[in-house]
């Protein structure tokens, strides 16, 4: 929490630092076998704190919701992974490009770990909605790309990721594409304003916005409608 205040990146809330402190969790011992974020957490807690953004976001649609009712309202199918998946995976390496994990060795190793579970589980998934893997293949794929073994193809975390992202189409991809279009809208951002961007007014700005898709959101903060015309193209 001082990090971000101290680096001017979010716009501190009361509510902010309690929400977080609600899911530290705990050490827990095991024989052997952990789940891999559970992994992730063992190695440098900070890394997975940083994806955590998720509770700034729920605390802040409870306690300050927004003006409009269609944006306060969560739909019923989640349109908005990939606002909500791709600023939390994207704080991971903002963060790290920002300096949080500068002093802690080897914890950089471990955001690029994350980003490459991520990109294979979402194309096990794809694979899957294309018939061109099953189940099992997805799982055995997710497994042979994310490095050091921390994701066993038979373990808990890529089999009920797997058969879930089977359910809910594109959520599996929302984690990277939603971090890609994030950092899309945060460079035109800030080549709109040049010398006057602080990332604290993005972030500001990209949070006022509410938790809807993001090319909605590029169209907002820079008045570019590329991005929302690229997805109506592409969907029609």
């Amino acid at each position: 929490m001082e990090f971000l205040s101290d680096e001017e990146i979010v716009p501190i809330k009361d509510y902010m630092d309690a929400a977080l402190r609600a899911r530290v969790g705990r050490f827990v011992e095991a024989d052997g076998l952990r789940g891999f974020f559970s992994k992730i957490t063992y190695r440098d807690p900070i890394v997975m704190r940083t994806h955590h953004y998720h509770w700034f976001d729920l605390a802040r649609m409870r306690e300050e919701p927004h003006a409009s009712p269609i944006r306060r309202t969560p739909l019923l199918y989640n349109i908005f992974d990939q606002r909500a998946e791709g600023m939390a995976t994207g704080m991971e390496e903002m963060m790290m490009h920002a300096g949080l994990l500068d002093d802690r060795a080897r914890a950089r190793e471990l955001v690029w770990i994350l980003l490459a579970q991520r990109a294979a589980r979402g194309l096990g998934g794809l694979y899957q909605h294309g018939l061109e893997m099953t189940l099992d293949e997805a799982t055995r794929f997710a497994s042979k790309w994310t490095p050091w073994g921390l994701l066993p193809a038979d373990g808990s975390t890529i089999q009920h990721e797997e058969q879930f992202y089977l359910q809910q189409p594109a959520y599996g991809t929302s984690y990277v594409i939603g971090k890609i279009d994030i950092e899309r809208l945060l460079a035109e951002y800030a080549r709109q304003r040049e010398e006057s961007f602080v990332l604290s007014d993005f972030v500001d700005e990209f949070n006022a916005a509410g938790v809807i898709p993001v090319s909605l959101i590029y169209w907002e903060l820079t008045g570019n409608k590329s991005m929302l015309l690229d997805a109506i193209e592409a969907d029609s």
